[in-house]
């Protein structure tokens, strides 16, 4: 099959198309023929040679995929050859075919695309578990979520609208502003010129956030500590502004703060599953009834993979990048 390989370490140039040995179903695990998948900056990160995939998994990037089951382990049950699939993957979505464990595998609801279905599973399950598991968002909550343009925060935007929060989001890029309005956010914050802090803390009458999203880390640690409400809850997701910042500690216990950190990928396979089942139980469902909608930015076959994760490391997209591998 084809595969996207990195031929070593580095820049979007390492990405190379190549002839790999196709993948091989297990005993609960099926193959999906891939149709679509979509990049995450895990991706980026693992390119450069930063974010290994966990052991005894494939090499090949892409953590999400869209497709067909055309083979089946001999323990599955769940799935059958010939449906029309999205999952969460461990790795291997840039490539014909993708092998995975059938609890990671969700159906595609019926009104969308290949390329809709595949901009789905990292993102909406990251969300999930960022808003659902560990913040328990309740309605009429305020949550603040930065980077809310990217694929997981435009997930976290809609599902925190529908759970009826009131929605905060940054972004340093003027031509974003718009479209998070659209996107159901009440509150976007332009941090190019003005201060987030300053901003929530003056729009809560001085409460702050009862939620964080945060994809930045580090360089934001001060600030984020300093609007998030009494019992408010920290969900740290990604690290772009760095690893290492710095907190009140008198604060934390004071104002019985939390700070949390969720990752997928490296997560235990029964986890990963539960949270599959959550998501699927409780609103796979809204996609049908037009509560969500997964936001394509672009759409690139899977032979043009440098030009997506360029755009990407430009941060220019809104929402998710899709390639077409089918």
């Amino acid at each position: 099959m084809l595969a996207v390989v990195v031929s070593e370490p580095g820049g979007p140039e390492r990405l190379e198309l190549r002839q790999v040995s196709d993948p091989k179903a297990s005993h609960h695990d099926v193959v999906i023929r891939v149709h679509a998948t979509a990049l995450n900056r895990a991706d980026l990160l693992q390119r450069r040679g930063l974010y290994p995939p966990p052991p005894g998994e494939t090499e090949i990037l892409g953590l999400e995929c869209a497709g067909i089951v055309e083979e089946l382990g001999a323990g599955v049950t769940t799935l059958a050859a010939g449906e029309r699939v999205m999952a969460l993957l461990p790795g291997g979505g840039y490539a014909e075919r993708a092998r995975v464990h059938e609890s990671l595998v969700l159906p595609i609801p019926e009104a969308l695309s290949f390329e809709q279905a595949a901009a789905i599973p990292e993102a909406f399950l990251t969300a999930h578990e960022a808003l659902i598991g560990a913040a328990e968002l309740a309605p009429g909550e305020r949550v603040l979520i930065h980077g809310a343009a990217g694929g997981v925060g435009s997930a976290a935007v809609q599902l925190a609208r529908e759970l009826g929060a009131y929605v905060f989001a940054t972004t340093r890029n003027p031509n974003k502003l718009t479209w998070l309005t659209e996107l159901g956010v009440n509150q976007v914050i332009d941090t190019s010129r003005e201060d987030f802090a300053a901003v929530v803390s003056a729009a809560s009458n001085g409460r702050g956030a009862d939620v964080i999203v945060d994809f930045v880390g580090a360089s934001l640690s001060e600030r984020n500590q300093s609007v998030l409400a009494t019992a408010g809850r920290w969900i740290v997701v990604g690290l772009l502004g760095g690893t290492r910042g710095t907190l009140d500690f008198a604060r934390l216990l004071g104002q019985r703060q939390t700070v949390r950190g969720i990752v997928m990928r490296s997560r235990p396979l029964t986890e990963k599953a539960a949270i599959v089942r959550a998501f699927r139980r409780d609103f796979l469902g809204w996609f049908d009834e037009g509560r969500f909608t997964p936001r394509i930015d672009s759409v690139f076959p899977l032979a043009e993979v440098r030009f997506a994760h360029e755009r990407m490391e430009q941060n220019e997209n809104l929402g998710k990048i899709v390639l077409r591998v089918a």
